[in-house]
Parts: structure tokens; sequence; C-alpha cells
């Protein structure tokens, strides 16, 4: 320890007690906020993809000589094989932000082996979050204008609230994946703090 009462660590940057149980607090406060919000806007994302079901009367011509008739057509997540698995992966990790939220205010003193399986499943989480909202905004574009190389029409112009929260859906399950962007910024940033 210095004469001035500073403790210097190995990067020459002075640094006391009270200062660095300060800084793994605000750590730790950071992570608890990430992880809730990480939770919230799976959460809501999920709510919004549920409750995105639109019925439509639509005119359809089977023969050019004859009236068109009305059909009545139906537009549900539950219909394309990509936001089911949308839906699956954000149910799964909104029930991990919730449980890894309290396994964080629960080993608040920090255990390093859990908090690297914490750091590998949030990863996973990451991964997953990150493919299937690629997978529901491959379907919304197409939905949205179409495929004219497999003559594949688009359907939003008909089913315009359901494409709607669709999409905010998806910008929210967009939000929590960079909420687990920033848990692994953090992560890195505390394991690079013990190596000093």
């Amino acid at each position: 320890m210095a004469e001035n009462g500073y403790k210097n660590p190995i990067d020459g940057t002075p640094t006391t007690n009270g200062s660095n149980m300060a800084n793994k607090r605000s750590v730790a406060t950071s992570e608890y906020i990430l992880r809730f919000l990480a939770f919230a806007a799976t959460l809501v994302a999920v709510i919004v993809m549920a409750v995105s079901k639109q019925t439509k009367f639509v005119s359809v011509t089977l023969l050019p000589d004859l009236p068109p008739i009305s059909v009545e057509a139906h537009a549900k997540w539950q219909y394309m094989s990509a936001n089911v698995f949308y839906m699956v992966v954000n149910i799964a990790a909104c029930v991990y932000s919730a449980l890894s939220l309290i396994l964080a205010i629960v080993n608040r003193f920090g255990s390093k082996g859990l908090d690297l399986g914490v750091i590998i499943l949030d990863l996973i989480i990451l991964s997953f979050l990150l493919a299937a909202n690629g997978a529901a905004a491959a379907v919304g574009v197409l939905g949205y204008y179409g495929n004219s190389h497999t003559r594949w029409k688009k359907v939003c112009n008909i089913f315009d609230s359901y494409c709607r929260y669709t999409a905010v859906s998806i910008i929210l399950s967009l939000v929590a994946a960079f909420m687990f962007v920033l848990l692994l910024a953090l992560a890195a940033s505390k394991l690079h703090k013990r190596c000093l």
C-alpha cells in the first residue's frame, strides 16, 4: 500500500477498498437491471406474439367469368413453424431470465463456478434468441413483400394488424437479445478485473 492510503494494483490505477466495493455493487446492480429488462422484454414479446391473430374475409376469384367469392382467412402465429420456434425460444429465455435473476440475487458474493455456468447459459440463450428472431423476421419479410420468384404473394396488406403485432414482438425480442449481449460484456469485464 502506498503512503497516501491507495492500493496500487498491477495496472497502476490507484483504488481504495471502498471504491472497489462500490464498483462491485454497481456491477451487481447493473446485472440485476439487465436480467430484469431481458425478462420483461421476452415476457412482453411472448404476450404480443400470442395475441397476434387476425381474421379477414378475402375475395377469391375462381374463374374469370364468375364473380369473386368471399372466404374467411385466419392469421395466427401457430401456422408458421418459424413463429412456433420463436415462441418456444422466447418462453425459454423468459423463464431463464427470471431464474438467473433470482440466482444472481441469491449468489451475491459470487461463486466462480456458478458464474461460469451462467455465462455459458447466457451465451446459449443469446444464440437461440438470435436464431429465432432471424427465422421470425424472415417469415415477416415474406409476409410484407412476398416473393415474386416463387409467386408467394404478400399477406401483410390483408393481415395488417397481425403483421404489426408480429413486428413489435420481434423488436422486443431483439431488445432482450441486446440485454444478453450487455450481460456477456459485463461478465467479461468482471472476469478481466478478477484476473488483475
